[in-house]
């Protein structure tokens, strides 16, 4: 017989040298017999630290899912765990893929441990309420009664979440303490050791109270998911009951309240503008400057609108403003602004003779350090601003327009329409004036094909001189 001394009840490291080397000694299960703390006074054999393997070319067979679970299922209060692991990885030398079969018994009986301490755990992440101690800034202290032995295991998990503060979780049997430096352990302590409340349990129970929703209140799912034993230590506890009481009379509320309207969007949206008199335009402008119903529209530098005289009867439309020209306030100016220029004066448009303008009048963008980055427009976004090109068109009346881009063909056709698709077939714009489509000159400029770059160019060179000769 032999005995295996381990350090601790979770002493995985301790268990699973002493595993190694009673595998490669070919020690049976049966002759194994595993002991927690010092050694005791016995006739047997003890295995105080591994021994060596005699057989030096022999490594044993175990797979990483099972010296996971096995980590898990050490934290257990089954008294026969070790065994059960030994005796699963002895098993496994001659079946490697023995976890596979799900009516094992040793197989089940792992799966049963893993389950429960899995739980526990993840109730632990759960319940954990930390409390402030007074005269101690950013210091809390927590007080928890974990089901089996998991504080050393959980605790990464709160060092990752409470990196940035003190604190301690005190448990009958062990606890763990970081100071934002080191993560310590220390025995165990009692509940009077951890503070009784502080300020913020208040607030957090009134936050409780207002997020409970008697309509879909189910009792037993409640209980499954935050078991009584665990209500002791939570401060929202107490208000349970009294919501759990009073939850038919809310919902007898609720059904009886007048309807809630779907939010839609603003009407005016997909209505006929009515134009201003005198300089429309500018009146337009100065409306579209104050414009924030888009969600991206507070974050932008300002308005970007359209451009050009009122008798073109060429509309460019672009996409989306772009950083330079959210800061300028004037639509293609940036990189694609340049290239444009460069590809109009090859094609002989001149751009004071045509109407310029975007999809949307808004730059949206995410930062990243000092940069801007391009974010294209939502569908929403697309339709917000189709009051404003609307207003637009009905100035302007441009004999062609050319979209440039799937946002733009998006906003023009009221629908989705691939750009290849659109470029060979063209499209009838929302009030029934002629569309043709090209590519975004951005697009050329993400293309890092210098072959393909080249040929996007020329589509885009042919696709403004069709537009031209049409609006002649």
């Amino acid at each position: 017989m032999r005995v295996a001394r381990l350090e601790s009840e979770t002493d995985f490291e301790g268990w699973r040298g002493h595993a190694r080397a009673l595998l490669c000694e070919g020690v049976p299960p049966e002759d194994v017999t595993w002991q927690v703390g010092a050694a005791q006074d016995t006739l047997f054999d003890i295995l105080d630290a591994p021994a060596p393997p005699r057989d030096l070319a022999y490594r044993p067979k175990v797979s990483k899912q099972f010296l996971a679970d096995a980590r898990l299922a050490l934290c257990h209060r089954d008294e026969g765990r070790f065994g059960l692991l030994y005796r699963l990885i002895h098993r496994m030398q001659d079946t490697p893929d023995l976890l596979s079969n799900a009516v094992d018994d040793d197989v089940i009986r792992l799966g049963a441990l893993v389950k429960s301490v899995s739980r526990d755990r993840h109730k632990m992440r759960a319940f954990v309420r930390f409390r402030a101690v007074k005269g101690e800034p950013d210091t809390f202290v927590s007080w928890f009664e974990p089901e089996h032995r998991i504080v050393e295991e959980n605790a990464p998990f709160f060092l990752r979440r409470f990196a940035n503060m003190t604190w301690s979780i005190l448990t009958p049997e062990r606890s763990a303490h970081y100071d934002r430096k080191e993560l310590r352990f220390g025995p165990g302590a009692r509940q009077a050791d951890a503070p009784d409340g502080d300020a913020l349990e208040d607030l957090w129970r009134t936050y409780y109270g207002a997020i409970f929703n008697p309509a879909r209140l189910k009792v037993k799912a409640m209980g499954a998911e935050m078991p009584k034993k665990y209500w002791k230590n939570l401060p929202e506890a107490e208000l349970i009951a009294p919501l759990i009481a009073s939850a038919r009379k809310l919902e007898a509320g609720m059904v009886e309240a007048a309807p809630t309207p779907p939010k839609r969007l603003a009407e005016y949206a997909f209505a006929e503008p009515d134009l201003p008199p005198g300089d429309a335009l500018a009146a337009l402008r100065r409306d579209a400057a104050g414009c924030a119903l888009c969600d991206h529209a507070c974050h932008a530098t300002q308005t970007v609108f359209g451009e050009g005289p009122l008798d073109a009867p060429l509309m460019i439309v672009g996409e989306q403003p772009g950083d330079r020209e959210d800061i300028a306030g004037r639509p293609f100016i940036g990189p694609a602004g340049d290239l444009f220029d460069a590809v109009l004066a090859e094609t002989g448009l001149s751009r004071d003779a045509l109407y310029i303008t975007n999809a949307v009048k808004h730059f949206r963008f995410t930062p990243k350090g000092k940069k801007r980055i391009h974010q294209s427009p939502k569908i929403g976004h697309i339709d917000h601003c189709r009051w404003w090109l609307k207003a637009e068109r009905k100035l302007v009346k441009p004999k062609v327009t050319l979209a440039m881009g799937a946002t733009a063909i998006r906003s023009l056709a009221g629908r989705a329409i691939p750009v290849s698709e659109a470029r060979e077939t063209g499209f009838d714009c929302f009030d029934g004036r002629a569309g043709l489509a090209t590519i975004h000159p951005a697009a050329i400029l993400r293309q890092s094909d210098p072959v393909e770059a080249a040929a996007m160019r020329e589509a885009l060179i042919a696709d403004l001189r069709r537009a031209k000769d049409i609006s002649a």
